[in-house]
């Protein structure tokens, strides 16, 4: 399945029914009085969460959802049924944007959360509501309105308990599949996760928590540059970050570079980004062989006033520590929130 996580759709609720104009016709009421019964209203365009859906996919291929007009209103004082709603099923998550201002219109975060996009017109009144004691036959009767239309931007944004963020090649992936059941596509190479990634996290008798691993991050990277831009978004929502770090690859004259590049990008993006809590995850560690070189990258990360942990994803060292720390950074950030 493609993960597609924006789409660009127009919604219009269904018109109302036209009213009626008509008279009842008996035996031996020869001029019966007005009967027309009103029109239906339409039907509403409604988004509605689940997580039956991980993918804005179904909604690449059709743009415009329109909800069944309301029928018409009927002689003997008849009313016209409403219109059907239209429901459409989003992945819990989605954001719904008005295509102009950019205003987030719905954020649609809990399975089950309903939005009306568009309203169904209200439906036309048939000529016995027109009936006064000066008017005893009128014979005209309202149209139905026109449904309300909404062109918007839908875009997701998974919901995780904590983002991997790193340059392209850190090992992210490498350390989802570590700790969860995520099953990530694993290379030697820049840019092997093109797609964000989620895996379910347990650890000990904790909650169990979700974390996401979104494709690397490159210098200039909110600005557009490489990939990670588009993705950045995917962990906007996260409670912590784990800013995963190439111990392996750092210069012994400047090792915090990497970090400071994409902090600075993460900071660019969003104030949000900047001010969460993290953990920094200094990964492959089995391969800086010198105990006295783990000690100067250790002293030298810890000067960030972030919790550093010292890991190898591949072998799996480090990795309790590491989610030991998270278990308790996700503690303090629920009892924060109360």
């Amino acid at each position: 399945m493609r993960f597609i996580d924006e789409a660009k759709i127009q919604v219009e609720g269904g018109r109302g029914g036209n009213g009626c104009v008509s008279f009842r016709r008996e035996k031996y009421v020869p001029r019966g009085g007005p009967d027309g019964g009103d029109g239906g209203k339409g039907g509403d365009v409604i988004l509605e969460a689940t997580e039956r859906k991980q993918t804005l996919l179904d909604f690449r291929y059709r743009r415009l959802y329109r909800a069944e007009r309301g029928r018409h209103g009927q002689g003997k004082a008849k009313h016209g049924r409403g219109g059907k709603d239209l429901v459409l099923h989003v992945p819990v998550g989605t954001l719904a944007k008005d295509v102009e201002t950019g205003e987030v219109l719905a954020d649609l975060n809990r399975p089950g959360m309903r939005w009306v996009a568009a309203r169904g017109g209200r439906g036309g009144r048939g000529n016995a509501r027109f009936v006064t004691s000066t008017r005893q036959a009128p014979r005209y009767a309202e149209e139905g309105e026109e449904g309300e239309t909404r062109e918007m931007q839908l875009e997701l944004k998974l919901l995780a308990d904590v983002g991997l963020v790193g340059l392209p090649n850190a090992g992210k992936s490498t350390l989802i599949a570590a700790v969860s059941a995520a099953r990530p596509k694993i290379a030697d190479y820049p840019f092997t996760t093109l797609i964000p990634n989620l895996g379910v996290v347990h650890y000990g008798d904790a909650p169990p928590f979700v974390m996401a691993d979104i494709p690397g991050l490159i210098e200039g990277a909110h600005e557009g540059a490489g990939l990670g831009i588009r993705f950045l978004k995917h962990i906007e929502r996260t409670k912590v970050l784990v800013h995963l770090v190439d111990a392996s690859a750092l210069s012994p004259t400047d090792p915090l570079a990497p970090y400071r590049a994409i902090e600075r990008e993460l900071e660019s993006y969003s104030d949000t980004l900047g001010e969460k809590d993290r953990i920094v995850a200094l990964n492959k560690m089995d391969l800086v062989t010198e105990e006295a070189r783990r000690e100067d990258l250790l002293a030298a990360y810890r000067t960030t006033g972030h919790p550093v942990v010292a890991v190898s994803a591949l072998t799996r060292r480090g990795l309790p520590d590491l989610l030991k720390a998270l278990v308790r950074l996700l503690r303090d950030e629920e009892a924060d929130a109360l």
